[in-house]
């Protein structure tokens, strides 16, 4: 009689090992850019329906706002804090106000869980979801500011600065609005929460500073937009500081990220809950 080893019988230890599978091989993670560009174009296309009533209200909101206004300005410093502030304004309407809204409903309706299975890393969400809504302030601002400079008797020169303003007050407001709304418990909060950050971009910016008191002064340093303001502001002059104008625009990027990096950090918090 001979003795046969465990290992070698059909059902053995050595023949389940041979017979379980490798494990597969996961395929390579996404990356941001890629994933971003995706996201990006989705949200665009999304929201393109709504394009023509949501520039025409942001737009016609902040030249009516100018209108107004020119029966108390005349001119010179103040006109050019009207102007700036007021097309600065759509870019506030569309990325704060709307922005905090979209998520406060997203994660209201569950929709955080559609984009939490796909293999998107949660900045492209953020970011794509920010950059196609601040995409639509385009046209409004540039009419905005060009009707403000007709207006006033402002100069027209300089508004290429808008190329920089308008991306730049973008995403530090985008940031925002996104942050509100995913962390807003409720959507009606989000809402409330997006109308109040607009209404501060509105009476903080638009303003002229000068006739401000000290508080409310140190409060508009508080806001993102008011560094965008301020650097669109100075272009108007004959001879505009530019060293000051970058240290704005430089406000607003380090604001831009700080605020995105805690929208994105809400995103993650959100979509695991």
């Amino acid at each position: 009689m001979s003795v046969v080893p465990a290992d070698v019988l059909p059902g053995g230890a050595l023949a389940l090992k041979q017979a379980v599978p490798a494990p597969a091989e996961l395929g390579p993670r996404a990356r941001l850019w890629p994933s971003l560009a995706a996201v990006y174009r989705a949200q665009l296309s999304r929201a393109r329906v709504a394009r023509i009533p949501l520039l025409f209200v942001a737009t016609f909101q902040s030249i009516g706002i100018m209108i107004l206004m020119r029966g108390v300005v005349d001119g010179g410093g103040e006109a050019q804090a009207v102007v700036a502030g007021s097309a600065v304004l759509v870019v506030a309407f569309v990325a704060l106000n709307l922005l905090a809204q979209y998520f406060g409903q997203l994660r209201a309706s569950g929709g955080l869980d559609h984009y939490a299975t796909l293999p998107v890393p949660p900045a492209a969400v953020v970011l794509g979801a920010a950059g196609a809504y601040a995409s639509f302030t385009v046209p409004g601002t540039v009419v905005t500011a060009l009707f403000g400079c007709a207006l006033f008797g402002l100069p027209v020169a300089h508004l290429w600065i808008l190329v920089a303003v308008i991306p730049l007050a973008g995403a530090a407001l985008a940031g925002l609005g996104a942050a509100l709304g995913l962390l807003a418990p409720r959507p009606e909060l989000a809402t409330l929460l997006g109308q109040l950050g607009m209404s501060a971009a509105l009476l903080l910016g638009v303003l002229p500073p000068e006739r401000m008191p000290e508080a409310v002064r140190l409060a508009r340093d508080l806001l993102p937009s008011t560094y965008g303001v301020e650097a669109f502001a100075r272009t108007f002059g004959p001879h505009p500081d530019w060293a000051r104008v970058l240290g704005d625009l430089a406000v607003c990027a380090g604001v831009g990220v700080i605020s995105l990096a805690v929208a994105t950090w809400a995103y993650r918090r959100a979509a695991v809950r």
